[in-house]
């Protein structure tokens, strides 16, 4: 059996029947002894490799013995003699044929021997030739589909048939003179589409539709003509550099004859404005119709140059005008709310209609004249009506619009223009001072509101709001601290009724927010300072824990030096408490003390509280014995101390017997010695009284005012009157009934006179020098040398409450006589440090 050194399959198609080759299975083909053959031919097409078309050739293959010379057939078979035939194999590799048959040829060791063989392999090789007149007749096919195309026709070729003929121009390299027929043809159907819009219908919309009509009939033959010539879209068209694809050729073409049919072009862009500028005036139209030529201008690239630019300058002169006409017709609000509704409209549109390019700029457009142009007529118009109206949505769409169009630093100057305006109002009407601080209340929290809702809590806007208030709560210096101080001693004064602790709270933070504003806190802290001791002293503080509270946020505030003296007195108020207790235990109370008496005492520490003048009164005796005895036990327990007693800041409980029943009084210390007279007399003259008691006749007055003209008369003025005189006398009221057993007798509140605040005034700005001295002191030996300019200059910039240049003077002057300054002998204008 021989052994192949190569098998290959082989097509084979026998052209006579007188082969005399045998197959056997197994092992390959065995040929019989060779016998004298004219010929045997084997007809196979080559392989492709070989360079010939693929059209079927027919090769030939000899065995011819008659000649004894071997023939090398150059790079194909060689055999040598002198191998072992049984090693050789011969494989003839042939492709396709038309009668295709797979046959295996090999030779066989023959016995016995023969002699070497000559093998001859001939090729003819025959150019592949096409039918004459192949492209015209081909072209010719397909120019008559395109037309049909074109006009509407049916086609009696079929699409397949139209596209083999394509293949087969491609095929045969002539995809080139394809396409430019091709081109050629579209060009005449287009060119002559377009120019019979010419002269067509005056209607704009009618006209829009036919324009319509012809872009999507153009739209619907270019894909059939480019579904028939698609493998020349593949081939050709990829292949070739700078030729477009039949569907931008198309495009291209139909592009050029518009720009060249400008008529056409010039009243479909003039139709599309009209129409949406009927839509901006309300009326319907079709969106469809606008929709398909808008992509129609996107599609042919002309969108930007031929519409886009019109359509903005018509979208400019449009809103230009009616912003004009609105702003002179309708209010701020409605201004605004057609500006919103117009910029939504216009948002639509690029959504519906409008290419995706379009948006910013025509968005930039409506605001810029709508906006932008008015900015200051809306502000002057309309700023002052909506902030006073607590228009909270008209405000925040003013804000949302202004944002749009980077005009937000306009609307801060307008509305901190507001502030100060309406603040100066509050703050400088002296008729108002009672309501100054509620109504400021009210003012910042309806700009906090404001701020909140309106303003998107814009941080720039907020400091807005503190600067602007900053600056109004000054304006009168001094005034708007101490009334800040009066309506917190209102509010944590006993007596407000329904106000929860809650409620309280949430007002001392807010009245806390004002007091940051205040530049004179020492003047505050003064104010405060006093009507903290009456409410403890007598003991009508709301409640302890909100006044501690109080405290307790004014050092967050100030630091703990600002409220070192508001805290001593609470301690002393809580260390007397203590006192009062130790001196009930003691000897001294037991064995000495008047009974029928009870007494409690404040100690206090003098540099915690205000200075209060003394007021002489002669006590009852009874009274006068306690004073002593507790006198007497406190400095044997506190040794060194010195007690000064104020008894105008005194109260007391009396029992009254009243013919109709007994009451309980609640009363000042300067009411119970007149009201302790009537236990040895009937009938009293003022002047009687005054003498017995020896209170100053002004409060001696309020005092009898309170007690026979106030609402609990325990006393009867005679004549009567609702003013004390001279002359007048006083009668224990015996007819005195009330539904209580225990009664208030308040006493007439005096207002502070002019010479009490220009006094507690005075001691503010005696506390302030200690700190003028300080800064100038501490600026001086910083520098050394400084002229009088820069030192005031410097001097304003360190100090924190407001102080006059004449005062700043005084105190230089001051220092210069303590010698801490010198003037400069060459230069009095120039000070010099002295260490």
């Amino acid at each position: 059996m021989s052994h192949p050194t190569k098998r290959t399959a082989c097509t084979t198609n026998t052209s006579s029947s007188s082969s005399n080759s045998n197959t056997s299975g197994g092992g390959g083909s065995h040929f019989s002894p060779m016998k004298k053959a004219k010929s045997q031919a084997v007809a196979c097409s080559l392989d492709s490799k070989n360079g010939l078309q693929p059209q079927q050739q027919q090769q030939h293959v000899h065995f011819d013995n008659e000649d004894e010379s071997l023939m090398n057939v150059e790079d194909d078979l060689k055999l040598d003699d002198t191998s072992d035939p049984s090693q050789m194999a011969l494989g003839v590799g042939c492709s396709r044929t038309p009668t295709g048959v797979t046959a295996n040829l090999s030779r066989k060791k023959a016995t016995p021997p023969q002699p070497g063989k000559k093998l001859v392999i001939k090729f003819n090789k025959a150019k592949p030739t096409l039918p004459t007149n192949f492209e015209e007749d081909t072209w010719a096919t397909l120019k008559s589909a395109i037309r049909a195309i074109f006009l509407k026709q049916p086609d009696p070729c079929d699409s397949e048939k139209l596209y083999q003929a394509v293949s087969d121009l491609c095929l045969h390299k002539m995809g080139g003179n394809l396409y430019q027929r091709i081109e050629k043809e579209c060009e005449t159907y287009i060119s002559a589409a377009l120019q019979s819009l010419v002269g067509q219908s005056q209607d704009l919309v009618v006209f829009l539709s036919l324009v319509e009509k012809c872009w999507q009939d153009l739209c619907d033959q270019m894909l059939m003509i480019r579904g028939i010539a698609l493998y020349l879209d593949r081939t050709y068209v990829k292949q070739t550099p700078n030729v477009r694809s039949l569907w931008d050729m198309g495009l291209q073409l139909f592009r050029k004859h518009l720009s060249l049919s400008h008529e056409v072009e010039h009243k479909t862009v003039t139709g599309l404005l009209r129409m949406i500028e009927r839509e901006r005036l309300g009326e319907a139209v079709d969106r469809t119709l606008i929709n398909h030529l808008l992509k129609m201008f996107s599609a042919l690239g002309i969108y930007c140059e031929s519409f886009e630019k019109p359509f903005l300058e018509c979208t400019s002169e449009f809103y230009a005008a009616e912003g004009v006409k609105y702003m002179q017709q309708s209010d701020v609000p409605e201004y605004l709310k057609h500006v919103e509704m117009r910029l939504h409209e216009e948002h639509e549109r690029c959504l519906l209609y409008l290419d995706a390019s379009t948006r910013k700029p025509l968005i930039a457009t409506a605001e810029r004249q709508l906006l932008e142009h008015h900015i200051s007529a809306i502000l002057d118009k309309g700023f002052t009506m909506l902030m006073d109206g607590h228009r909270m949505e008209d405000l925040q769409r003013l804000y949302s619009l202004f944002s749009r169009v980077n005009a937000l630093e306009p609307l801060r100057q307008a509305l901190s223009s507001y502030i100060r305006k309406t603040g100066q109002g509050i703050v400088m009407d002296e008729e108002k001072d009672k309501d100054m601080v509620s109504s400021l209340l009210e003012f910042k929290a309806s700009l906090d509101k404001t701020w909140e809702e309106s303003f998107s809590k814009n941080e720039v806007f907020c400091n807005t709001i503190k600067d602007a208030f900053e600056h109004l709560i000054n304006l009168r210096q001094n005034r708007p601290a101490e009334l800040i101080a009066k309506f917190l001693d209102e509010k944590l004064r006993a007596g407000n009724k329904g106000t929860s602790e809650e409620e309280l709270e949430g007002t001392l933070d807010k009245v806390l927010v004002l007091f940051r504003f205040i530049q004179g806190k020492d003047v505050f802290e003064a104010f405060y300072k006093k009507d903290l001791a009456k409410r403890l002293l007598l003991g009508k503080s709301a409640s302890i824990d909100a006044e501690k509270s109080m405290i307790s946020k004014l050092k967050t505030e100030c630091g703990s030096q600002f409220t070192n003296k508001l805290e001593g007195m609470f301690k002393d108020i809580e260390l007397s408490k203590e006192i009062n207790e130790s001196f009930k235990q003691s000897s001294q109370a037991r064995t000495k003390l008047p009974s029928g008496i009870e007494m409690s005492v404040h100690v206090l520490t003098t540099g915690y509280w205000p200075t209060y003048p003394p007021m002489d009164v002669r006590l009852p005796h009874e009274l006068n014995v306690y004073q002593d005895i507790f006198k007497e036990f406190y400095l044997s327990k506190y040794s060194g101390r010195r007690l000064m007693w104020h008894n105008s800041l005194g109260h007391c409980v009396l029992k009254a017997e009243f013919p109709k029943g007994r009451k309980e009084l609640a009363v000042s210390l300067f009411q119970t010695v007149v009201l302790m007279l009537f236990n040895d007399a009937g009938k009293l003259s003022f002047q009687d009284i005054k003498d017995s008691t020896g209170v100053e006749d002004k409060e001696l007055r309020r005092t009898l005012q309170s007690l026979a003209c106030g609402k609990v008369r325990v006393l009867q003025k005679v004549p009567k009157g609702r003013d004390v005189e001279d002359d007048d006398s006083f009668l224990f009221n015996e007819g005195f009934t009330a539904p209580l057993y225990r009664l208030k007798v308040n006493a007439i509140q005096m207002k502070e006179t002019v010479e009490e605040n220009t006094s507690t005034t005075e001691r503010v700005f005696q506390d302030r020098q200690y700190q003028v001295d300080a800064a100038i002191v501490r600026i001086m030996k910083t520098r050394k040398v400084l002229s009088h300019t820069l030192l005031i200059t410097e001097l304003f910039q360190q100090l924190k409450f407001p102080i006059k240049p004449a005062d700043l003077k005084k105190r230089i002057e001051s220092l210069i006589d303590r010698e801490y300054l010198e003037r400069d002998k060459s230069n009095p204008q120039i000070y010099n440090y002295l260490a």
